[in-house]
């Protein structure tokens, strides 16, 4: 194989590792040390610190702030299928970094879910999308990275797909590659039979995890840090009736 796909393989992953962590602990950093002197937990707010664990929770797991609104339920339906599928898709994958030997059973019991899930997340991605153009106030106020990042995934889908379906590589040289890469191993593409539709979905996923420190699909990490969600009133503050003058 040629540069471009030794680059992709060899030399690209650590790139994107380290543009990934550093990325990570960047936002983060900033997060946590941005001052916030006066709580501002938005009425009713949050009593104590276990409601508002309990509040960061339930919009995590189960998306509640966009649930509160009935006019949000297709949205809040796209968005939970969206993010359960990316999370089972992700789970599937780690069967290549690990030897059969060392493969747990719950990753092996999740592959029909993963792979259920990678044809199922282009419905709600297709929907996001096409919500964004059609609907002329979110299109108003979309950026061309909103679009980005959606058209991104969605490559990174319909790649994995394409790899999976149409022109599948060697699964035992996948995971060597990845194995080898763990290990700090160069590998010889010579040796290994990986297609250029592997190298397309492998570049991308690289790609995606480069921009995610530095785009709005950082709030899986944010939302830990929303001062709405996490700060709480003291006491019974929020109930206190204002005395008339």
């Amino acid at each position: 194989m040629g540069v471009l796909a030794n680059f992709v393989v060899n030399v690209l992953p650590y790139i994107t590792f380290i543009v990934f962590v550093v990325g990570v602990i960047y936002r983060i950093a900033v997060w946590w040390s941005r001052p916030s002197p006066a709580p501002i937990p938005v009425f009713p707010g949050q009593r104590s610190v276990g409601s508002a664990i309990t509040r960061v929770l339930a919009d995590v797991v189960i998306f509640r702030s966009l649930w509160q609104f009935p006019g949000n339920r297709i949205l809040w339906l796209g968005a939970w299928v969206f993010h359960v599928s990316f999370l089972l898709i992700l789970l599937r994958h780690l069967r290549y970094f690990l030897g059969e030997e060392a493969v747990p059973g719950w990753v092996a019991a999740v592959q029909g879910l993963g792979i259920a899930a990678a044809l199922v997340i282009s419905i709600p991605l297709l929907y996001l999308l096409i919500r964004r153009i059609v609907h002329a106030d979110l299109k108003f106020i979309s950026t061309p990275a909103d679009y980005f990042v959606l058209l991104l995934i969605l490559s990174v889908v319909l790649s994995g797909l394409y790899a999976k379906y149409f022109a599948t590589p060697f699964v035992v040289d996948v995971k060597y590659v990845m194995r080898s890469l763990m290990a700090f191993q160069p590998v010889d593409l010579n040796t290994v039979s990986l297609n250029s539709a592997f190298l397309l979905h492998f570049f991308l996923v690289q790609v995606l995890a480069m921009y995610i420190p530095f785009s709005k699909v950082m709030h899986l990490g944010g939302i830990f840090f929303s001062p709405t969600r996490t700060h709480h009133f003291g006491g019974e503050a929020h109930t206190k009736k204002l005395e008339e003058a």
